[in-house]
């Protein structure tokens, strides 16, 4: 691919500056939300760093070491299974990124004209709101050897007992491979369609076609070189997710020896308080994983640049990758299928009373998973809808003013500030959240719903300023003008004009807020000390127990709550603007 563009360009590329001389209200509200933003998500990270480099080093006055000493990287390397357990979450990683990249380049040069819009967004609302934890246990219920596809199967293959053969948990990490790229692929069929809207696509389209090449070359030539510089972030981001992921890991990983991150978190849960100075070390050999994997990942960017452009200047013109790109779709269209697939399993797992083998169907059905587990879904239900309340509210207020700060200013978002973003989403959870731990510890901050909101709105404010930042500079410049031409103040501008034009998308930021919430495990399990039970910490807990109903009625409820959010940011705007299309369809 051709570097068309420099690697630090934003997404979304700034609004072009005016001559016009920058407010002073500007200046301070920016200024103030970037305080905001480095006191509340830029140290708390760097800190969880330096006392996670510390312990690694063996300086812990807790436990009497006071470092520096090379001892818990000896204790580390000793072991068992730790070369395995790298080598496993390198391959994992990089499969499942891949595979979701892939996938999502066939599915877009394929049906891009139909995903357009806001069709892309609602197609794919419900892959994007199922927590991660709810779709790997779905996933395990379809793919396991008595689940859905092999009892479908048992009829024409003569099966009279399940398979024995090891498709949940697998030492090759197949089922956590396609469970990554179920969850990750609609996010990269998103962030392309948004940067299909940022280049010429029919005028490009049209010159290759003029040219005599085909539809897929054309796309392979000439579009995917343009949209790369647009997708490099997110991409990484899908990259460090996938080589650092806990909870789908735990339940539809391997387990002897797992991936390194499901070992670090074994070894911080370790009764053994020593234990923790090799954990340490070990989350900064986790952290040396993934930055070496954005080198790795820029390198093959260089390289696949230099072939791209051998392969353009021998001037090709068959037709070969359309049947490529074609077959791509096909499989994003299977693995969403699989993924659709799993989710349902959950609700039918969560009221199946006797399900004999093979049926595809139970033979009868009862609320008792329900019923059962109603006793002690009270205060992990509580405390999601908490977490969720506070972190979405909390960093859809900070994008509001972040962004409202970009337009007063009349400057468009640096560098330097579209990294600070995604920053959070670029480091392994594990390499800093246990040392925040720490630090809030000895700041005598409690473990309890504060410290855990906290936490998450480190990962929460980066998706919904992500989510809201294009619909927001997409905003047509007359509307605010207008209301100042009237008389109206910025503020007035801002909550009269500019809010009730971007319901929808703030509402749709929000329900990715919901759904980024939900779906934390490492934040809560470290930073609540396990005493801050939420349905993703008990639905993982329940995954590995033996009461298939139990734990589905967990995982569903814990699912529904994004789902609702979802369905909400679509139909509270359509039920706030409907008499507005009356009167236009009156009028038209």
């Amino acid at each position: 691919m051709t570097r068309a563009r420099s690697a630090q360009q934003p997404l979304h590329p700034p609004r072009a500056r005016t001559g016009a001389p920058r407010p002073a209200g500007g200046r301070a509200l920016r200024a103030g939300v970037l305080a905001a933003v480095v006191l509340g998500l830029l140290l708390p990270i760097a800190a969880g760093l330096w006392e996670t480099l510390r312990a690694a080093f063996g300086h812990f006055p807790a436990i009497g070491a006071t470092g520096p000493s090379l001892s818990p990287f000896a204790a580390l390397l000793a072991t068992p299974g730790l070369g395995q357990a790298v080598a496993l979450s390198l391959w994992t990683g990089f499969a499942a990124t891949a595979l979701s990249l892939l996938l999502a380049l066939g599915l877009c040069a394929v049906a891009h004209a139909r995903l357009s819009g806001s069709r892309g967004a609602r197609l794919l609302a419900p892959f994007l709101a199922a927590p991660h934890a709810a779709l790997a246990i779905g996933l395990a219920f379809t793919i396991a050897p008595s689940g859905w596809i092999a009892r479908v199967l048992a009829p024409l293959l003569g099966w009279d007992r399940p398979p024995d053969v090891a498709l949940v948990g697998d030492p090759w990490g197949l089922a956590l491979i396609a469970g990554l790229a179920i969850k990750e692929m609609p996010f990269l069929v998103l962030m392309l369609l948004s940067a299909l809207t940022q280049i010429p696509l029919r005028e490009a389209m049209a010159a290759g076609r003029s040219l005599g090449y085909g539809r897929g070359l054309v796309w392979m030539k000439v579009i995917v070189p343009q949209v790369w510089p647009l997708i490099r972030l997110p991409v990484m981001v899908v990259l460090a997710y996938s080589l650092s992921v806990v909870d789908m890991a735990l339940i539809l990983g391997p387990s002897n020896p797992p991936t390194l991150a499901v070992m670090l978190t074994r070894m911080f849960s370790d009764p053994d308080i020593f234990a923790l100075l090799p954990a340490s070390a070990g989350a900064l050999v986790q952290l040396t994983l993934v930055l070496g994997s954005f080198a790795a990942l820029l390198a093959a960017e260089r390289v696949a640049g230099a072939i791209g452009l051998w392969w353009i200047r021998a001037g090709g013109r068959g037709l070969t990758a359309e049947p490529i790109l074609r077959g791509a779709a096909g499989a994003a269209a299977a693995l969403l299928a699989l993924g659709a697939l799993a989710m349902a399993s959950l609700v039918v797992w969560s009221v199946a009373f006797r399900w004999p083998w093979p049926a595809p169907l139970p033979e009868s059905w009862s609320w008792r998973a329900w019923r059962t587990a109603s006793g002690g879904w009270d205060s992990a239900v509580f405390n999601t809808l908490v977490l969720a309340g506070l972190t979405t509210a909390a960093s859809l207020v900070l994008a509001i003013a972040w962004l409202e700060g970009e337009d007063r200013a009349r400057r468009g978002r640096a560098g330097w500030a579209e990294a600070l973003i995604y920053l959070p989403l670029l480091l392994p959870q594990i390499g800093f959240l246990y040392g925040l731990n720490v630090l809030f510890l000895r700041l005598g901050l409690r473990a309890d719903l504060f410290a855990v909101a906290w936490a998450q709105a480190l990962f929460v404010f980066p998706y919904v300023m992500i989510t809201l930042s294009a619909p927001w500079r997409a905003l047509d410049a007359r509307l605010p003008r207008a209301a100042a031409s009237l008389g109206a103040g910025p503020w007035r501008r801002l909550v009269a004009v500019k809010l009730p034009v971007l319901l929808a998308p703030m509402l749709t930021a929000a329900a990715v807020g919901v759904a980024v919430s939900v779906a934390q495990y490492l934040p809560t399990l470290f930073m609540g000390a396990g005493r801050v039970a939420t349905l993703t910490t008990e639905a993982v807990t329940l995954a590995s127990g033996s009461d298939r109903r139990i734990a589905a009625a967990y995982a569903s409820l814990q699912a529904a709550l994004p789902f609702a959010a979802y369905l909400a940011a679509f139909a509270i705007p359509a039920l706030a603007f409907r008499h507005r299309r009356a009167l236009l369809g009156g009028a038209a």
